[in-house]
Parts: structure tokens; C-alpha cells; sequence
């Protein structure tokens, strides 16, 4: 959350790099894992579509993309930093 164009997504990336990058050249430190980055624009879809609607005729929930992006993270088992930004 902050101003429009002050490397808010810039920054998250770079971290995101460095931590895998630290990883690669053999670093011991438990911080410095593998990370992968879901993103998201939520200004670029509706509110359904971001967190998913409820179907009155039917009685069916469609999850939005916010649930599709942290499953998927949450079933990658493996020791990676994953985050979900949006």
C-alpha cells in the first residue's frame, strides 16, 4: 500500500532476486531460499474475479484469484519462499 509509482513492485522484486540469487551462490543463511513471486493487478479485474462470487441461483461459490493464487502456493511443499502480491 502506498503512492503510485514508488517501486513498491520494483522493490519486491529485487528482494525476491536477491533472496533466490544468495541462495544459488551456496549461502547457509536460512532467510536467503529460493522464492517464487505470484502477482497479481487487482485494478485490472473486477471484485468478483479478485476475490470470488456467490451464485444465489445456484448455491455455488466461484473462488476469485486471489484463492487460486494462494493454493497454488500452498501446495508447493517445497522450502521456497512463495508470495502472493496484489
Amino acid at each position: 500500500v502506498g503512492v503510485t509509482m514508488t517501486g513498491k513492485s520494483t522493490n519486491s522484486m529485487i528482494l525476491s532476486k536477491t533472496l533466490s540469487q544468495l541462495n544459488k551462490d551456496g549461502s547457509t543463511d536460512p532467510a536467503h531460499q529460493l522464492t517464487k513471486v505470484f502477482a497479481l493487478n487487482p485494478k485490472s479485474i473486477t471484485i468478483e474475479e479478485l476475490y470470488g462470487s456467490f451464485n444465489i441461483n445456484t448455491g455455488e461459490w466461484k473462488d476469485g484469484l486471489i484463492a487460486v493464487l494462494v493454493r497454488q502456493a500452498v501446495s508447493d511443499t517445497s522450502d521456497n519462499k512463495k508470495w502472493v502480491n496484489f
